[in-house]
């Protein structure tokens, strides 16, 4: 009998996140005792690490500690694309569909805030494989063409740079059978290395004289008396601020439940590929890669030239449950492997080297949203949507003018001051998820059209995509 070839791509894959896939540094102490704090970060991931690292560059003498529950960057920071975007709206078209008032604000801010990511991994010495490469978003099918026609010329209202291609140009920058058209963004899109973006933040983190500590869960958090206090297994920071930056994970806020849910993502990466295999396919300007399909899949180079593959499935399981073992999920690796093959016939011979998945936090409008609490004492970030890497920054930005108390450019913003529309309670919650997530399947095999549930949640304006 012959073997299915993804299965067969897939029986050396390794479990763990392939940016991960590497001797750990010793980790930072726990915490054990009481402390005090100017600044109590909460969350080791790509916010926190910029939040805390921003605050000590602002006031070198300002005391401020960093708390993880397990390590560095082990969730969505260390098991993402690697896309580090000046979107700071999940792209052109949410945004349009969410703040029309102040988009090209806020891609001028995106823009900006991509320009200083880029300042600082070099001013700091980060090797993270930063690549400045864009971001090429390919249409697979006919009714995708017109979705890449508006988003050129809503690019061109705002600023933004972008090449419109026909078939022929873009599968001379990447060679599928399946493109028949795309838009090339040449400049709003970096790749990284995200754990060793992660990485360097640490290591300025220490060098700045943030005090550090891995495996140390929050438990519970109070605020009173002027300061708020953050109860760890085996001590307590007492801090005059807190800035939370925990993504989708055990929000200490019980109002964030209402807002968030935690989506399982799956990713692929190949073995390397040989030069014969690459130029089979092309790819010299490397651009991370996006269908234009409701179930996306991305894709991008690594810098030994493995190719990652990851999206299309958005797992969500009922009552938000976050387990180890669901960042395994071998019906989605078969699939996104199928996929792969019928994307790339001409790699048919690839073998993949590592599979996982892991949580990303969204919520309804499928951008960051902020808040506080404890009388502005505490200021929260959460629901990137997969784009954190580079929003990450900006909201850490964010975060440290809400705790400031003093009114500026960006906490101004309607994207700032507002909140996305809270998700139902279960059991509607799960069932509405369900019933979305099939119906953007069936949209995309009835050439895009929306059935009667998307368009109500497009009148709601919650217009969810995968």
């Amino acid at each position: 009998m012959r073997q299915d070839p993804a299965a067969r791509a897939l029986a050396r894959a390794r479990p763990v996140p392939y940016w991960l896939d590497a001797p750990a540094a010793e980790p930072h102490p726990a915490l054990v005792g009481r402390v005090e704090a100017d600044l109590a970060v909460v969350g080791g991931g790509f916010t926190g690490l910029w939040t805390a690292l921003l605050a000590k560059q602002a006031d070198p003498g300002r005391d401020v500690i960093l708390v993880e529950a397990r390590r560095v960057a082990h969730a969505a920071s260390g098991r993402n694309g690697g896309f580090c975007s000046a979107s700071l709206t999940h792209g052109l078209a949410n945004g349009q569909d969410r703040f029309p008032a102040e988009l090209a604000t806020l891609e001028r801010l995106g823009r900006d805030n991509l320009d200083e990511i880029e300042e600082a991994v070099e001013r700091l010495g980060i090797d993270c494989d930063f690549t400045r490469a864009g971001e090429l978003a390919v249409a697979t099918q006919p009714w995708q063409l017109d979705a890449l026609r508006d988003a050129a010329e809503l690019a061109a209202r705002v600023g933004t740079p972008a090449r419109l291609l026909d078939a022929a140009a873009v599968r001379a920058e990447l060679d599928s059978p399946s493109y028949l058209g795309g838009l090339w963004d040449t400049a709003g899109c970096a790749l990284v290395d995200p754990a060793r973006l992660a990485s360097g933040l640490l290591r300025a983190c220490v060098t700045a004289g943030v005090r550090v500590h891995e495996d140390t869960p929050v438990v519970r958090l109070d605020g009173q008396r002027g300061e708020v206090t953050l109860t760890t297994p085996d001590g307590r920071v007492r801090a005059a601020h807190v800035a939370l930056a925990t993504g989708a994970y055990s929000p200490l806020l019980r109002r964030l439940r209402r807002y968030l849910v935690p989506v399982y993502d799956y990713a692929l990466v190949t073995e390397p590929l040989t030069s014969t295999q690459l130029a089979s396919i092309g790819w010299r300007h490397r651009q991370g890669v996006g269908d234009s399909a409701n179930q996306f899949h991305y894709y991008r180079l690594t810098s030994d030239n493995r190719i990652l593959w990851g999206g299309y499935d958005a797992i969500y399981h009922y009552g938000g449950t976050i387990r180890p073992g669901h960042d395994q999920r071998p019906a989605t690796f078969r699939l996104l492997a199928r996929h792969f093959f019928e994307t790339f016939p001409q790699l048919a011979d690839v073998s993949f080297s590592h599979a996982w998945g892991g949580v990303i936090d969204t919520c309804t409008r499928f951008c960051v949203f902020f808040g506080t609490a404890c009388s502005g004492r505490l200021a929260h970030a959460a629901g990137y949507t997969g784009l954190g890497v580079g929003a990450s920054r900006f909201g850490a930005r964010v975060l440290l003018d809400l705790l400031a108390g003093q009114p500026t450019e960006l906490t101004e913003l309607e994207l700032v001051r507002t909140k996305p529309t809270p998700f139902p309670p279960e059991p509607v919650r799960y069932a509405g998820i369900q019933l979305t997530r099939w119906s953007l399947a069936r949209a995309d095999s009835r050439a895009g059209r929306r059935n009667l549930w998307l368009r109500a949640l497009d009148r709601a304006g919650l217009g969810f995509d995968s």
